[in-house]
């Protein structure tokens, strides 16, 4: 058995960092950007008097090196050929990212947002596998930016339970047009201040925890009913995870999306992909903070003796090394396993690995930031380090991407025999 990297791949790799050298690095230092990134970089990233949104230039940054990776061919690596993308595997996107986030915060990569030059487009997935064809002609708008579609899924009362789902849409007419009014809530919206649409589900048959009987619209984002309530701060970031109240909102017919009563079909297909590849991303964040304070400690001699010899900085971090040596197996031979499998077959006989990596790799890149604040002393705990903005980001992932509760119940399903082969 053959666990190397295929060779292209590793060339690709080489590619990229030649790119990232080229025309990501000069952006990044061009016109004082690096502010973004270092120790200013939560004030540079945080329109303060704007309740706290990412501010304008930060968001144009972004988009800037969005294009200029789309112009080298690179942004649109997972998305199909059909789409000018290269039908990249969850493989080869797992690796990839684990290789960016290792190398610390920039502009080829930037974890808080979901940032980088390799694009991660789970709604491209949605449209291309789900959507009508008038649907899929927004794939290419969505990839530039001109369309932002925004997930809303979780609510305020229910959080991790997606099921039991209180959003209501039922059949309605109105101006002689058959579509559907839309009355409910929604948290973590993530977006919405840009968004031109919400990929809003909601319960239209059945009872509340019945997987059945959701439904999933494309909603407009400036559609009458549909507001703001308020953004909700998490760890002193930027914040763009809103409240949204949708209120007698009417919708035509052509804002289905999908089947009318499967729409955790498509939640599972965004969630699949997003959380593979975020548990690549943390393990490469966890490696990037190993690596730095076994740097750190091999150059720091307090008292004449450098730090690397206390087996007190040791030990932690040899047990951190090797929990991220045996995640990488497991993400990577779960990622490629997802290659072999449909959507339906991935949620029915390995979502409980998908799980495993992506609350593992959270929790991992956790405890190796802590560490690395430890190793580093005070300095690891200033902001002209990065750890404590890696540890405060996946900290958030823990909670607001419900990583721990989600991803645990799910591996526990399939270990009490309740979920699993046999029990959809």
């Amino acid at each position: 058995m053959d666990f190397s990297l295929p060779t292209d791949l590793v060339a690709y790799l080489g590619e990229l960092d030649r790119f990232i050298e080229r025309e990501i690095k000069p952006l990044e230092q061009a016109d004082d950007n690096i502010r973004f990134f270092d120790h200013r970089r939560e004030w540079a990233r945080t329109d303060f008097e704007n309740g706290g949104l990412p501010r304008h230039e930060w968001e144009a940054l972004l988009r800037k090196a969005k294009d200029l990776a789309d112009a080298a061919g690179h942004l649109r690596f997972p998305v199909p050929k059909q789409y000018g993308g290269k039908d990249g595997s969850n493989l080869w996107m797992a690796v990839i990212r684990e290789h960016f986030a290792a190398k610390g915060l920039g502009l080829h990569n930037d974890l808080q947002n979901e940032h980088s030059i390799v694009g991660n487009f789970p709604v491209v997935t949605m449209l291309d596998r789900y959507g009508r064809d008038d649907q899929k002609a927004m794939i290419d708008g969505s990839i530039k930016g001109k369309y932002r579609i925004t997930f809303g899924l979780t609510e305020p009362h229910h959080g991790s339970d997606a099921t039991h789902m209180e959003t209501r849409a039922v059949p309605a007419t109105r101006d002689n047009v058959k579509g559907w009014i839309i009355n409910g809530e929604k948290m973590w919206t993530t977006g919405m201040h840009v968004a031109t649409h919400c990929a809003l589900f909601a319960r239209t048959s059945g009872n509340d925890g019945d997987a059945r009987g959701i439904t999933c619209f494309l909603v407009p984002a400036k559609s009458h009913g549909v507001k703001v309530e308020e953004y909700m701060w998490t760890f002193n970031m930027p914040t763009d995870h809103p409240r949204v109240s949708f209120t007698d909102v009417f919708v035509p017919e052509d804002a289905l999306f999908g089947e009318v009563g499967r729409g955790l079909s498509l939640a599972q297909c965004f969630v699949h992909q997003n959380r593979i590849r975020q548990a690549a991303s943390s393990l490469g964040a966890a490696v990037y903070c190993i690596n730095e304070s076994v740097r750190y400690a091999r150059e720091r001699k307090p008292f004449g003796r450098a730090l690397a010899e206390n087996q007190a900085i040791q030990f932690p971090l040899v047990e951190l090394a090797t929990q991220a040596e045996m995640l990488r197996l497991l993400i990577r031979k779960t990622a490629w396993e997802m290659d072999q499998l449909t959507e339906e077959q991935i949620e029915r006989t390995l979502s409980d690995r998908v799980s495993m990596c992506n609350y593992w790799a959270n929790r991992l890149c956790c405890e190796s930031a802590d560490r690395a604040m430890q190793v580093h002393g005070g300095m690891g705990y200033s902001r002209h380090k990065p750890f404590e903005h890696i540890y405060r980001h996946h900290r958030r992932y823990r909670i607001t991407e419900g990583s721990e509760e989600i991803q645990m119940r799910k591996v526990a399903g399939f270990l009490f025999g309740y979920m699993g082969p046999g029990k959809h």
